[in-house]
């Protein structure tokens, strides 16, 4: 529309283009043939007069709308700043010090009180380990959420916090419903209602999500359109930031609370001071911190749901990724090492590409929230954690690395789950079981795995 501007047709008195003369007459008088001037003429008269009109229109537009697009930076409402929620007792306590040093005090009190829960939740299990994420995933996607109502709630938009919060539920309702139906099958099998549920979860998650789009349509408000648009788009980037990944990391959870903690270290020792990094951790590298959970079951058992004891399970066989293999060293570190080999966890090196990761691509989840609060004025998304700021400060790269974990393991370890297949045999009709036996059977026959049966 612009370009249409510049290229338009003759402009006439102040720069408006003017329509032609004689609008709704016939061009060239009563003559019933035109010369080739005539028809030149009489094209860019018309040509004219559509860029006129279209002109009008946008110039319309623009008195309606002016005050959206003219906004810059600089026209961003303030944010008010966030009250001050340090506990009194520790404001009287350090109630000597500079502000520097009483915030460096209050920041690591709770990192370590928030470290002692967090290896107490672990100690629980993995299923409160799955509320945890949850409960962060909510409080993140609040804390986003109120940033745009706060910036535009001068506008009075109707519904914006509402329709928010219910796509929160619906997206939720789809992510852990299908969870529900990988994981839990055997349960689902037993209950008439959840199978109802599951049969249409897909169906019934699409017309949640449909009643949510209705209801945000009939919610525009005349001059207020475009706004309303970008504050539907906010809403939906903050789910894909939020809900999306926190189920990949409940997706990583069931492969192994390994795959849940290892990268969580990882991105902490980037994160946190080097004073509480070596408060906490001692001087034991990472490394050798998935060397020692690589010994146990909890740790590296995929997380596994039992129907007959109705309870989470964290017992296996350790796979190979966690059995001690031993690697032949390159000819320069034998020399150096003067040893031929070297024992391993296969995990250990997988660790390497995690904490690579980590290090080097991570720390951008931060430059990016970074980012997004400089764009608001703002310092800190929330004040929930004194010293911290929000729950989404603390865990702006945690969801970066969440998504790389999953996408590492689909890639490069995730193999066929025999217990996730045999789940699904369960739920088939008998019929079908018996189609698959016998081809299974037929298949190890010919494989020479089973001895054919003699036919009397």
């Amino acid at each position: 529309m612009l370009e249409l501007r510049h290229r338009g047709g003759c402009p006439g008195p102040g720069g408006a283009v003017a329509p032609p003369p004689g609008e709704g007459e016939a061009a060239g008088g009563d003559h019933e043939t035109e010369s080739t001037s005539d028809k030149m003429y009489n094209f860019i008269d018309f040509n004219n007069y559509v860029h006129y009109r279209m002109l009008t229109t946008e110039t319309d537009i623009d008195d309606r709308y002016g005050d959206l697009d003219s906004r810059t930076d600089s026209d961003i409402p303030e944010i008010p700043p966030s009250s001050d929620r340090t506990p009194e007792i520790l404001k009287k306590a350090l109630s000597g010090l500079s502000s520097r040093w009483k915030n460096w005090w209050i920041r690591g009190i709770l990192t370590l009180t928030m470290i002692s829960l967090f290896f107490l939740i672990i100690y629980m299990g993995s299923f409160m380990l799955m509320l945890l994420v949850l409960g962060i995933q909510v409080k993140c996607f609040h804390e986003i959420i109120t940033i745009g109502y706060r910036v535009y709630r001068s506008y009075d938009l109707p519904w914006f916090r509402t329709l928010s919060w219910y796509f929160l539920l619906c997206v939720n309702y789809f992510f852990y419903g299908e969870t529900v139906a990988d994981y839990f099958a055997t349960f689902v099998q037993r209950e008439e209602q959840l199978q109802f549920l599951i049969r249409y979860h897909r169906f019934i998650s699409f017309a949640l999500y449909l009643a949510g789009f209705c209801m945000f349509v009939l919610s525009l408000v005349k001059k207020h359109y475009r706004l309303q648009f970008y504050m539907f788009a906010w809403t939906h980037v903050t789910l894909l930031i939020t809900v999306t990944q926190s189920h990949l990391v409940i997706q990583n959870l069931f492969e192994g609370m390994i795959w849940f903690l290892v990268p969580i270290s990882s991105v902490i020792c980037n994160d946190i001071t080097a004073y509480l990094f070596g408060f906490f951790f001692g001087r034991t590298p990472l490394i050798k911190a998935a060397y020692v959970l690589s010994k146990y079951q909890y740790f590296v058992c995929p997380v596994e749901y039992r129907s007959d004891i109705n309870s989470f399970v964290t017992e296996c066989e350790p796979s190979e990724l966690f059995q001690l293999q031993s690697y032949s060293l390159p000819p320069f570190l034998k020399a150096v090492l003067r040893r031929e080999t070297v024992s391993l966890y296969p995990f250990q090196i997988h660790s390497i590409a995690l904490s690579t990761f980590a290090s080097l691509i991570g720390p951008f989840g931060g430059f990016f929230a970074s980012g997004f609060k400089r764009a608001f004025k703002i310092k800190d998304f929330a004040n929930t954690i004194p010293g911290h700021g929000g729950i989404m400060d603390r865990f702006d790269c945690q969801y970066l690395m969440a998504t790389f974990v999953h996408v590492y393991i689909t890639s490069f370890i995730r193999g066929p789950n025999p217990s996730k297949v045999l789940q699904q045999l369960l739920v088939l009709q008998p019929e079908q079981q018996l189609n698959i036996y016998k081809t299974l059977k037929t298949h190890l026959i010919e494989k020479g795995i089973l001895q054919p049966t003699l036919k009397v």
